[in-house]
């Protein structure tokens, strides 16, 4: 009896981890027609949702069709619900998938509608959905353009101390020169206080020049001079940076052994076949 009863609970379950299993397959997969229907569809949903909110922002037409794009905001926003429920539905680990970087975007993807209730406005981060769209990487077999992914992202770890330290540096300079035409300038030509000072060595340093404010006298024009030459090198310092890091990295990166077979990475320099799949290395 008691084995009939296990048999009974065993056969009871099955149909509803086959569901769950045909529904994962659906939504994380992208081997089957139907999961790659499902991603295209969704990547669709996602750039029509984009443009209502990009097309509600603007008055003229939000004036003529504003209810119509209100009414397929909130559709989009309950479509996305019922697909992020279905993905923790469909998954084993629930918190694992809800914590990860795109289960954050897709509950971030959702959330502004649903605050635009108590706070008005706030329907316009709906454009945090564009983060969605790196799924295409997944759904187009786009995955070899990870290895470039990994290579800017390996120059970016590599200069991170470097390009801080610049930082810090140019943060002194413009402290500096701020306060110096603070002193020189005053008021009278706009350099109102020291902040308002630092602002415009800011600008002047990094060569944008909006020209609300600049200097009236020789001793400042002469000074501001200095600080637009020397602009011209400050920007160079980044780029050299990170350009030394982008060849380190494509160096290291090719470097690293790959399985042709199962894409594995991290092979001694001594091993003749993959440790994951046992394909060959070349």
């Amino acid at each position: 009896m008691k084995g009939q009863a296990l048999m009974g609970r065993l056969s009871a379950d099955q149909p509803c981890k086959n569901w769950r299993s045909h529904l994962y397959e659906i939504i994380f997969g992208t081997e089957t027609p139907a999961g790659k229907a499902f991603d295209v569809l969704l990547i669709w949903s996602i750039i029509f949702s984009i443009v209502i909110v990009i097309l509600e922002s603007v008055h003229s037409i939000r004036n003529i069709y504003g209810g119509i794009l209100y009414g397929l905001e909130w559709f989009f926003t309950i479509l996305f619900t019922i697909e992020y429920i279905l993905r923790l539905i469909s998954v084993k680990r629930r918190l694992g998938y809800a914590t990860s970087f795109f289960g954050v975007v897709d509950l971030l993807s959702i959330l502004p509608t649903y605050l635009s209730i108590f706070f008005p406005g706030s329907q316009s981060l709906l454009t945090i959905r564009t983060l969605r769209l790196l799924r295409i990487f997944r759904v187009f077999k786009l995955t070899h353009y990870t290895r470039e992914a990994r290579i800017i992202m390996g120059a970016l770890r590599a200069s991170g101390r470097k390009i801080g330290v610049f930082i810090s540096a140019v943060l002194v300079i413009v402290v500096i020169i701020g306060s110096f035409m603070y002193v020189i300038e005053g008021e009278k030509s706009g350099f109102t206080d020291i902040p308002t000072s630092i602002y415009w060595a800011i600008v002047t340093l990094t060569t944008v020049g909006y020209g609300d404010i600049s200097p009236q006298t020789p001793l400042g024009k002469s000074l501001a001079s200095f600080l637009m030459i020397m602009g011209y090198g400050i920007i160079a310092v980044p780029t050299g940076i990170v350009t030394v890091g982008l060849s380190q990295s494509t160096q290291e990166e090719a470097s690293v052994r790959v399985c042709p077979g199962c894409k594995a990475r991290g092979h001694a320099s001594e091993a003749d076949f993959c440790r994951c799949c046992g394909e060959k290395l070349t």
